[in-house]
């Protein structure tokens, strides 16, 4: 296997798709037009999470060396030296084309993400606010396309809530999961769908008190994502509601990494932007392709 190759296995490359609409969605969600420079901002968010991927597999290489030993650490193919160096060097690329993209106002807000990300995984993962840390870092590359924006927060607060789930549901991967857990995990799912598909609609028109075709194509496209993104997570939850096994649970928590690209879709096509949600669909298909190809894979 070449360095490259293992960079991006150390990094879950191809999870990486699942951030490139944050900020797609904070950027609609403040109305702000996503000319060529905002464009970076994906890309920084791709970098911001492969660093927060890198440093994932730092923090626990001794602990995955006991239960993942075929990680790159563990197995040798990367010291932990050079991990750490590629957290540092992703995360330090991330802020820069944060800057680049979106200004003061973007960097004003990675600049916390990254400190989010440091938290998460050096102190916070194994401890009972690791859900909420790291909602709190998929809420923040949202508002990181709106620079801040307040307007952006209810599209914020959809992604950490589906985060928050997500996460609570991961730590079951490696021993199995309980009954519990998995209807507090369809519980969150069902939410967060809700809150897609009624969060963040275009104002309507005001003529005779009825809703523009916008309007109603924006609600569609919104209740579209939405449904899509329940197709995408809910099967797999039903079934470690049904058999909490830990493999059960892996394939739960990947198709909820999956679930993002339809459940920031459903939140930019709320705002009226259909053509950008339209992407993000098309997106999903070339995630679904990737993971066809890869049945099993690395996850938290």
């Amino acid at each position: 296997m070449s360095a490259l190759s293992t960079v991006l296995e150390l990094v879950r490359a191809p999870a990486a798709l699942t951030v490139l609409g944050d900020t797609m969605a904070g950027a609609h969600a403040a109305a702000l037009p996503f000319g060529p420079r905002r464009w970076l901002l994906p890309v920084a968010s791709v970098f911001l999470y492969s660093g927060g991927m890198a440093l994932n597999d730092y923090a626990d290489r001794t602990l995955d060396a006991v239960e993942r030993p075929e990680r790159p650490i563990p197995s040798g193919r990367i010291s932990p030296r050079q991990a750490l160096a590629v957290a540092c060097g992703c995360l330090a690329a991330g802020l820069g084309l944060a800057a680049a993209g979106g200004g003061p106002r973007a960097l004003a807000v990675a600049t916390p993400l990254a400190g989010a990300i440091c938290l998460y995984n050096l102190a916070a993962k194994s401890t009972p606010a690791g859900p909420i840390s790291m909602a709190a870092c998929r809420g923040l590359d949202v508002l990181m396309g709106a620079g801040g924006a307040r307007a952006a927060l209810p599209a914020a607060g959809v992604i950490a809530l589906h985060t928050v789930g997500l996460t609570a549901q991961s730590r079951g991967e490696v021993h199995g999961g309980t009954p519990a857990a998995a209807r507090r995990s369809i519980a969150v799912t069902a939410a967060t769908a809700l809150g897609a598909a009624l969060g963040g609609v275009v104002s309507p028109a005001t003529g005779g008190g009825r809703a523009d075709t916008r309007t109603v194509l924006a609600g569609l496209g919104g209740a579209t994502g939405a449904v899509a993104y329940l197709a995408e997570a809910l099967p797999s939850q039903m079934k470690v509601l049904a058999e909490p096994s830990a493999a059960n649970v892996r394939t739960a928590t990947r198709s909820g990494i999956g679930a993002m690209i339809p459940l920031q879709a459903a939140l930019v096509a709320r705002t009226g932007a259909l053509a950008p949600a339209a992407a993000l669909a098309v997106l999903d298909q070339v995630r679904r392709a990737l993971s066809a190809r890869r049945a099993a894979g690395d996850l938290t």
